[in-house]
């Protein structure tokens, strides 16, 4: 029964993680723990990744049913925060974890205010008070350090203009082009929940990296988290397209002394130096607008708000009727100005 909860030793009820002081909390009594201090049960034991199919809370006996992927939740019986410790050791282990910075009342009156700024959005979208749910999750990352070797052969010109007497001339010099160039990136971040949407993920980012705790399973008490579902080498692919459009700009760079460039061979070869796994935090907002579920994402570092709202037909049209009737007194007035009349 590797099943992980933390009691209060003054009044026995569940502790929490704190996002405002960075320790455990007991929401009855008051009482904070440190976490560096508080000795993580993972150190002293050591499961199989199939040990335990069936899981009980330590509080009130219940039977946990999770998914696979799961490695903190809380006992829907008694709401006590529970980590499946089984699912945190081994190669199941993150290396490092970045706490919540931002707590769950935070994020709603954050979210509220993203929603008011909509412009486009229906004038009922704005009024937030439509959220079905919004969890804290730690989705798990890996985190690349990626060794890139690139071999450019190339064709540059440069062409220059000057004037002799009545006559313009343009020069063009044509030179063979050759760079080597080692770039190294570190701490790319690819999400590895299957259950994610990528694109919300990517662009939560950056994460404040430099925050980044050693893991510790305190850090996951009363959130939701959860494990890979792929690992390193299978998402490696995403690392190396993650990064190829900040490879081109550098190369591009490292030519700008031409006009013109024309690639006649280009070689990149990408090696992973190291990959992390770590567990992010994320606040997953489930808002209900016009019958349909909208979906959306807080980086629970840094607050930034990502998704979708729907769109207002109405706003649009106005929206555009605004700028065309901006666009055609702006043509009447050059027309006026220029004709010396009026309109």
């Amino acid at each position: 029964m590797p099943v992980i909860e933390y009691k209060c030793p003054n009044c026995g009820s569940g502790m929490v993680f704190d996002s405002e002081t960075g320790m455990l909390s007991c929401e009855s009594c008051g009482r904070k723990d440190s976490i560096e201090n508080n000795p993580d049960p993972l150190t002293r034991n050591v499961f199989s990744e199939d040990e335990a199919n069936e899981y009980h809370c330590t509080s009130c006996g219940a039977v946990i049913i999770a998914e696979t992927v799961t490695t903190a939740t809380t006992c829907s019986f008694c709401g006590s925060a529970v980590v499946l410790g089984d699912r945190l050791t081994g190669k199941l282990a993150p290396a490092w974890v970045l706490p919540f910075s931002i707590s769950k009342e935070e994020a709603m009156q954050a979210f509220k205010k993203w929603c008011g700024n909509g412009r486009l959005t229906p004038g009922g979208f704005m009024t937030a008070d439509r959220i079905k749910g919004i969890t804290g999750m730690y989705v798990p990352f890996w985190l690349y350090d990626i060794n890139n070797n690139i071999e450019v052969q190339a064709a540059g010109t440069r062409v220059s203009t000057y004037i002799r007497g009545d006559y313009r001339y343009t020069e063009t010099q044509h030179y063979d082009v050759y760079r080597k160039i080692r770039l190294n990136y570190v701490k790319v971040p690819i999400d590895a929940a299957e259950k994610m949407n990528d694109e919300l993920m990517d662009k939560l980012e950056p994460f404040p990296y430099d925050q980044l705790k050693e893991f510790k399973t305190p850090y996951l008490a009363g959130y939701i988290a959860e494990k890979y579902s792929y690992n390193e080498d299978e998402l490696f692919s995403r690392a190396k397209h993650k990064i190829s459009e900040y490879i081109e700009a550098y190369i591009r760079s490292s030519m700008s002394s031409y006009t013109a460039v024309t690639y006649a061979n280009k070689q990149i070869d990408s090696r992973m130096a190291q990959a992390n796994y770590v567990l992010l935090p994320v606040w997953v907002v489930h808002y209900d607008y016009n019958k349909l579920e909208h979906t959306f994402a807080m980086n629970g570092q840094t607050g930034k708000v990502v998704g979708r709202p729907p769109i207002s037909k109405g706003k649009v049209t106005a929206w555009f009727a605004a700028v065309s009737g901006i666009s055609f007194i702006s043509l009447k007035l050059i027309s006026w100005m220029m004709g010396g009349g009026f309109w």
